[in-house]
């Protein structure tokens, strides 16, 4: 089964702290690495690569640190994902890596395309806000997208 990355776990789990603070107020690296018990080497990496990629701001010197950028009703967890991991593909023929060893007696490369675009699809509509407020709202959405 495909599964969510500690780095994807580690970003999710900064950006609740950050949103959860003041909007203005700004975190640094080793604040939200020792808040939320993870490696400050990789939440360092993270949070860079989300200020690079314009989900927070980063402001250096004595009394910088990082802030949300954009409002996370906004943010799809295919978002972030694609953001911190790249393109995302449940299988290497359909990745941008291109054609894999099996491909020439693969018989189920469209099924599989068809997977990986409605699970794109059910991870864009999954707003950051909603999952990191664990509100039943999204429980009750998943619910429905799974019995379809």
């Amino acid at each position: 089964m495909t599964k969510l990355n500690r780095k994807i776990e580690y970003s999710l789990m900064a950006l609740k702290y950050i949103n959860q603070r003041q909007s203005s107020s700004k975190v640094t690296a080793k604040e939200v690495s020792d808040s939320v018990h993870a490696p400050f080497e990789v939440i360092a990496r993270v949070l860079q690569v989300m200020a690079q990629k314009g989900l927070l701001v980063s402001e250096q010197g004595a009394a910088g640190g990082y802030r949300l950028n954009q409002d996370l009703k906004n943010v799809s967890l295919f978002y972030l994902i694609e953001m911190i991991e790249g393109p995302t593909a449940l299988v290497k023929c359909i990745s941008e890596e291109g054609a894999c060893d099996i491909e020439s007696n693969c018989n189920i490369v469209s099924p599989i395309k068809t997977l990986n675009h409605k699970l794109n699809i059910f991870l864009k509509n999954i707003p950051l806000s909603e999952l990191l407020s664990g509100t039943e709202g999204l429980v009750e959405d998943i619910e429905v997208l799974t019995h379809v």
